[in-house]
């Protein structure tokens, strides 16, 4: 398959490209585009066909639901069996964003979509890429991050082109993504509303517009594997890169310290290593290769960099990566759960 790809200006889109996307959707086939969050990988979420599809472009278990893409926020209706009424808070407080609700699905959502589950995921982007082409198409888009599974999420389109060309039909790059890391999810099935995915949205924020408590999956915050995370996407090794990654965590001075030790070990056994490091700090490592993955004082600058510094490690062709830990005030468990995830869960502590 030959993979078209449009560069897509977000201030001035061009209509026809659109309708083209739209039509391949229309069709069954799948059209990578750009969200808020990442890029997410699309097709008609209603058809059974389109989400086989999806799994085997992105080499993904068939148990990891896709989430469900609209335009509207009445298309809410379309896909749950009940929108509950902290659904309806939500949303007006948060969408378009980058917030996934789990809600009871209706019967006409298959399971092919929902990973065999009997709720559905649903999120409303702010993009308007992502939002012409789910309205171009007439349908509603299932769309997973647009990279081949495990492998660090896509932020720029060419990070796509990378793992899925000659895969999937389009691939719409609107150039670099905004927030970085993928969105929120909650869970409204449950009594007490739970976090099932960390993102820029935080539990807090959540709290606050519903009134009520709002509890994080354990599975998710467990310092290692062995608490399984109730959404079977959060079990999987995610976001990796190529080579071994160890996170080391502790005050300042002793995770540099910890870290140039480690990068001497690197060198007597002659590997090619890199650091992860800031602003702040990257000038205090001697390495083939350091990394700023943005500043301490900008915690949102973290997020967004975060998946396109990994992948340059690939790109470096190193043999293990060093990275300091990023517990920032905000939105420090969301970013810390993607790099425990992509280091597999390898950490220092100092």
């Amino acid at each position: 398959m030959i993979t078209k790809c449009y560069k897509i200006d977000t201030n001035n889109i061009n209509q026809e490209q659109m309708q083209e996307a739209g039509a391949l959707i229309a069709a069954g086939e799948l059209v990578a585009f750009p969200t808020e969050t990442v890029y997410g990988l699309g097709g008609d979420a209603l058809h059974p066909e389109a989400a086989k599809k999806i799994y085997a472009a992105k080499g993904r278990p068939s148990d990891n639901p896709l989430i469900i893409h609209i335009a509207e926020v009445s298309d809410l209706e379309r896909v749950a069996k009940v929108v509950p009424e902290q659904a309806k808070k939500l949303a007006e407080a948060f969408w378009p964003g980058p917030l996934t609700m789990v809600v009871w699905k209706k019967e006409s959502v298959p399971y092919a979509t929902t990973g065999g589950l009997d709720t559905v995921a649903v999120r409303m982007p702010n993009h308007p890429i992502a939002l012409e082409l789910i309205r171009k198409s007439g349908k509603l888009i299932a769309a997973p991050s647009a990279n081949t599974s495990g492998r660090p999420s896509p932020t720029e389109g060419s990070h796509v082109v990378e793992d899925l060309d000659g895969r999937i039909a389009m691939v719409l790059d609107g150039g670099p993504v905004g927030i970085g890391i993928e969105s929120t999810i909650i869970d409204l099935t449950e009594e007490t509303p739970m976090v099932l995915r960390p993102g820029y949205i935080t539990p807090e924020m959540l709290a606050e517009v519903l009134g009520e408590e709002v509890i994080i999956d354990p599975g998710i915050i467990a310092a290692d594997d062995t608490t399984k995370p109730k959404a079977p996407g959060m079990k999987y090794k995610h976001y990796a890169p190529k080579a071994d990654m160890i996170i080391v965590d502790g005050d300042k001075e002793k995770v540099v310290e910890q870290i140039s030790l480690l990068l001497q070990e690197a060198k007597a056994k002659g590997q090619k290593a890199a650091v992860i490091a800031t602003e702040e700090t990257k000038m205090l490592y001697q390495s083939d290769v350091v990394l700023s993955i943005g500043t301490r004082e900008e915690e949102d600058s973290i997020a967004r960099h975060m998946y396109k510094i990994l992948r340059d490690c690939d790109k470096l062709d190193v043999d293990v990566i060093y990275s300091e830990s990023f517990k920032t005030p905000r939105i420090g468990q969301a970013i810390m759960n993607r790099l425990l995830k992509a280091a597999g869960h390898q950490v220092i502590h100092v």
